[in-house]
């Protein structure tokens, strides 16, 4: 497999009170290799889509990403870019999809503007093939009469239609990388079924690597390679999507697990996980699961690594030790 994407000790950090810092993405590592799905779960508040816009370089001020973060795409260092090399790579290197596209598409300028904008920005073509190309891109994913739809405007079109857009300006300029920041918010199961079909579509056509943002693990199974779950900002258990959900061996994603409604097996009672997800400046010392974790045990109190369950997984938590986790 080909490496598109290396990402290692991420830290992102924003001013609190006075001159203290806090740091809502704390030493995140994660990889993609061409054409896989990496899906990115966790709770709000965990810090996923503030790791997905440091990969772009798009932390909000007064954010910045620390020293000792390092996010190599290829073999370009993406922290040592500025200016119009940093620009080149914003689409045309990695494609972002937006939580919401209504406020992420313009307006005030038609679906087909939009789209030929971002393919014009980063190759040189005409009008008129900026524009077929935009035709193209609407066929792609799926937008019934597309020809019309070039000159609708995003409130004129459905949900699922406008992440349709969206998801087509993603790919105007072939990037390498797709990062779906929760791409199926506020859509209806039907439209969610149709929306993930239309990315694992182009992921196996265009050949591009998937970075998957969702708390939705039902979006997981069967369609990410494999899953990292993250909680108060850091990842804490990582492992291929069949044997994660074969066997959860964190307690917090043990607690995702229990949280989810089946339709197969024995019917019984939700369990919900206790508490909220502790604010960054909050977060508790040791283990940041502890307050909530009804397994923590004394040596909880100091923060683990990410330790070796077995043969590519991984989870930071001191049960792994001596080959336990949460569910022996």
């Amino acid at each position: 497999m080909t490496r598109v994407l290396d990402v290692e000790n991420l830290r992102v950090s924003f001013p609190d009170t006075g001159k203290n810092r806090v740091y809502p993405v704390d030493g995140v590592s994660l990889s993609l290799d061409r054409g896989e799905t990496l899906a990115l779960v966790g709770e709000s508040g965990c810090g996923k889509s503030l790791t997905s816009l440091a990969l772009l370089r798009l932390v909000p001020s007064p954010g910045r990403i620390e020293e000792g973060s390092a996010i190599r795409l290829g073999g370009t260092d993406v922290l040592a870019l500025q200016g119009e090399a940093l620009r080149k790579i914003r689409g045309r290197r990695i494609g972002m999809i937006f939580q919401d596209p209504m406020t992420s598409l313009n307006p005030v300028f038609t679906v087909g503007n939009q789209i030929a904008e971002g393919v014009r920005a980063h190759f040189d073509v005409s009008k008129s093939e900026a524009w077929q190309r935009a035709l193209k891109l609407l066929e792609e994913v799926g937008i019934p009469d597309p020809a019309a739809r070039l000159d609708s405007y995003p409130h004129q079109l459905s949900g699922g239609m406008r992440q349709r857009v969206m998801i087509a300006i993603a790919l105007s300029a072939e990037p390498e990388i797709l990062v779906a920041d929760e791409p199926t918010t506020a859509l209806d199961v039907t439209v969610q079924a149709q929306i993930l079909e239309v990315l694992d579509r182009l992921r196996d056509s265009h050949g591009m690597a998937v970075l998957l943002i969702t708390h939705d693990l039902g979006i997981v199974a069967g369609r990410a390679d494999r899953v990292a779950v993250m909680y108060a900002g850091q990842i804490v258990e990582e492992a291929p999507t069949d044997r994660l959900f074969a066997r959860p061996s964190h307690p917090y994603t043990q607690g995702l697990f229990a949280s989810v409604p089946r339709i197969t097996g024995p019917v019984g009672r939700l369990s919900p996980i206790g508490g909220s997800v502790p604010p960054p400046g909050a977060w508790p010392g040791g283990c940041r699961f502890r307050p909530r974790c009804p397994q923590a045990f004394e040596k909880s109190e100091t923060m683990p690594p990410l330790l070796p369950v077995e043969t590519d997984h991984r989870m930071r938590c001191w049960l792994a030790e001596n080959g336990a986790d949460a569910s022996d």
